[in-house]
């Protein structure tokens, strides 16, 4: 009996040694070097939930449109009859309808579509109980105001590998973590912003560092040819997923370019630039909103002249004789020549989209007033850079020094990127999320290498002769301490204390924080202005809608409900309300967008002309005045009637000088304008009479005067109020502000015939 229990011990130890043997081994630096990345993760995921505190909702206006897509693809499937492919939508552009495949990239709304589909396989609750709200009830909805949350977090990892082959573990770990905490890409991924961004950014970074690492002599070149197949399917990913792909396909041009200037052409990257882009192209023409006509666009073409040069070099390697040389380099040119002539000749190459135009020169967007009146197409000043990034923006030059130094090629297209970027980022307010990888690499590699040296010399006892020790005095260990505490001083004034920390202690605090924690723009009742708490003025007017107005029409000519409104809220009112709009914020339909702020501008008997035509059963304006009743343009149509003034070809000064329906007069002929003090004063403002008479003042004046006195003095002919956010005198101000959104419905009762 002791034999067999000795026996069975030894069995068990035997196994236990065996099982040893499997146990993986882990270093100290590899157990630091993942807890940290962990770490990152948790906090970029964490950072990016912060808007939660305002409620569960999609923000801004584009994301309750790519939900949409979202939904109907888990719903309908992409290809068939129903399916995506073949959706037109008839909530939107009414009579007209949107064809929405010939409208949307597909990318995100697919991504999100199977993500959700494959939870829903696996049986993760994704709702976790009923609610009254019709959205929050509905668990697609659920899931993609968590996905931008998500997608940034993964793409901070992948930013950790670029890092790494650009200058190590230590630079992959800094790059990660300042992309994590970087506001103007927080802005873009944080809950709720459901955007082509959340997917845009994360392929960008993707397919940079497939390509980059299939170029990398060092790896097989079986290595090589996978990382290139990865490579032309994440670009290809992306341009179908974003208009902002064209910018990478530019850049890897320009990139294979330069490293034809400067002698480091090989074969390698004649593989790996046409295995990319073979792939590449035709994923993005398959998608029909991108379609064939891309591939033969301006910045493409770039593509298809890199790949010739290549070629060029390739030969000029290849073959010996000068005369072999220069038969096959005529049949080169004359190929592209011949083939580049006839496409001009059938009209089939197309120039830039007028919004892409604008980039590369913003003088373009002053003669388009539509694409000039939206905000995020405004250009960057360099304060914008400062808030943005921080102390980070200082660092980039010395980054661009270092990665010039190195002559990598990573390190070169990293110069490329971040120069051009800085240019496309200070053109367009809304690139500054391009800007925002490169600036957190450049920042990384830039950090760590000024670190490296003090570092080495705090971990290290110094060996010199004594003839040198004056060295050392100078800088001794004392003096390295010093400089590592003050690179991470000058973190924590950027990630702690706040970039405008010079303002003392009423500054606004780090921008990371004020941006993670701005509220959801709905749930702020599109205020410019933060609220302390949510204001429900957006939300209960569109769930009013929703519940109280007739259902929309399924096809042009049958009754039901149609509203007008200015372009920015048509996403909400097809999403949330679920009623058509007559325009929304795709802003394709520049003549419908033309009649709609004609409208606005028009006496109401002309007005309810372009109504009729349109079978609209009701109007939607809103309107922002503080408790005193005085307008404060923060966010309402009385700071947009400009555009819609100017978007039809009007002339805004004949509605008034100073606002819609009122006319400043210089009383003391200085010429000083607005900014004179003293003035204005009481009868320097008038009245503007035709200004007055525009259906846009007197539904936002009624609305005003009915919420802060309980009736108005105005009368209306052809509208009547059909509900209104705000009790008639009782005015409510969005908490913490003396603010009053006020959302106004008004009923169109059109003239008898």
């Amino acid at each position: 009996m002791k034999f067999r229990e000795k026996l069975s011990i030894r069995t068990v130890a035997s196994g236990l040694e065996k099982a040893q043997i499997l146990r993986p081994k882990v270093s100290h630096a590899s157990l630091v070097k993942g807890s940290l990345i962990v770490i990152i993760l948790v906090i970029a995921f964490s950072v990016r939930l912060l808007p939660i505190r305002w409620g569960y909702y999609l923000s801004e206006f584009d994301p309750h449109y790519q939900y949409r897509h979202t939904k109907y693809i888990v719903e309908n499937g992409l290809l068939g009859d129903k399916g995506w492919v073949s959706w037109h939508d008839y909530l939107s552009w009414y009579p007209w309808g949107n064809k929405m495949s010939r409208t949307s990239y597909l990318g995100l709304p697919l991504t999100a579509a199977a993500m959700y589909l494959v939870l829903r396989a696996l049986g993760v609750p994704i709702v976790s109980g009923p609610s009254l709200d019709p959205l929050q009830s509905d668990p697609v909805y659920v899931f993609v105001v968590l996905f931008p949350a998500l997608m940034g977090t993964v793409t901070c990892l992948v930013m950790y590998f670029l890092g790494k082959d650009l200058a190590g573990d230590s630079a992959g770990l800094f790059a990660a973590l300042f992309l994590a905490l970087d506001s103007a890409y927080i802005g873009r991924t944080s809950l709720g912003f459901f955007d082509d961004e959340t997917v845009g950014i994360f392929s960008i970074l993707l397919y940079i560092l497939c390509f980059l690492r299939s170029l990398d002599e060092r790896k097989p070149l079986r290595a090589g040819l996978m990382y290139s197949v990865a490579a032309g399917l994440s670009l290809g990913y992306l341009c179908g997923s974003w208009g902002a792909s064209r910018y990478p396909v530019v850049m890897t041009a320009l990139f294979a370019l330069i490293l034809l200037a400067s002698r480091r052409y090989s074969f390698r990257l004649l593989l790996s630039y046409g295995i990319t882009f073979l792939l590449a192209l035709p994923i993005a023409a398959s998608v029909p909103y991108v379609g064939t006509g891309w591939l033969l666009e301006f910045e493409v073409l770039s593509v298809y002249g890199a790949f010739f040069l290549l070629c060029v070099s390739e030969v000029n390697h290849r073959v010996k004789t000068t005369s072999q040389k220069l038969i096959m380099l005529a049949i080169l040119i004359g190929l592209v020549a011949g083939g580049f002539g006839f496409l001009w000749w059938r009209g089939m190459i197309r120039g830039l989209e007028t919004k892409f135009l604008s980039v590369l020169n913003p003088f373009v967007r002053f003669e388009v007033p539509i694409v000039e009146s939206v905000a995020e197409h405004r250009p960057s000043s360099w304060g914008t850079f400062y808030y943005n990034f921080g102390m980070g923006v200082f660092f980039v030059p010395v980054g661009l020094f270092f990665a010039a130094m190195m002559a990598t090629n990573t390190s070169l297209f990293m110069i490329i990127y971040g120069l051009t970027s800085v240019f496309f980022a200070s053109s367009m307010i809304r690139l500054n999320i391009i800007m925002s990888p490169v600036i957190s690499l450049l920042w990384a590699l830039a950090l760590v290498r000024i670190l490296k040296p003090f570092v080495l010399f705090l971990r290290e006892a110094p060996q010199t002769p004594p003839r040198k020790a004056w060295q050392y005095r100078f800088v001794g260990k004392e003096t390295s301490a010093g400089i590592v505490l003050l690179m991470f001083i000058l973190l924590a004034l950027t990630y702690v204390v706040g970039p405008d920390f010079i303002a003392g202690p009423q500054s606004q605090g780090p921008k990371v924080y004020t941006q993670a924690f701005s509220p959801t723009t709905v749930a702020s009742a599109s205020l410019s202005a933060k609220p302390s708490d949510i204001v429900r003025d957006w939300l209960d007017t569109l769930i009013w809608m929703r519940e109280n107005l007739p259902a929309s029409p399924e096809r042009p000519g049958e009754p039901g409900t149609v509203v007008a409104s200015w372009w920015d809220y048509g996403y909400w009112i097809t999403t949330i309300a679920n009623r058509t709009s007559l325009a929304d914020n795709g802003t394709w339909n520049w003549t419908q967008i033309e009649q709609i702020g004609l409208m606005f501008m028009s006496n109401e008997t002309e007005a309810v002309k372009i109504l009729k035509r349109y079978n609209v059963t009701h109007v939607l304006v809103f309107v922002t005045f503080d408790t005193q009743g005085r307008l404060i343009m923060a966010g309402g149509d009385e700071g947009k009637w400009e555009w819609m003034a100017k978007i039809p070809g009007l002339d805004e000064k004949v509605f008034g000088n100073h606002t819609l329906g009122w006319d400043w007069v210089d009383v003391n002929r200085n010429g000083r304008g607005f900014d004179d003090y003293g003035q204005p004063e009481p009868g320097e403002i008038s009245q503007n009479t035709r200004g007055q008479e525009t259906v846009l003042f007197k539904l936002m004046y009624y609305g005003r005067e009915a919420t802060l006195q309980g009736y108005s003095n105005l009368l209306l002919e052809y509208f009547e109020e059909a509900h209104f956010s705000q009790t008639f005198g009782s005015p409510k101000p969005a908490p913490g502000t003396s603010y009053i959104p006020l959302v106004c419905v008004y009923k169109v009762n059109y003239p008898q015939e």
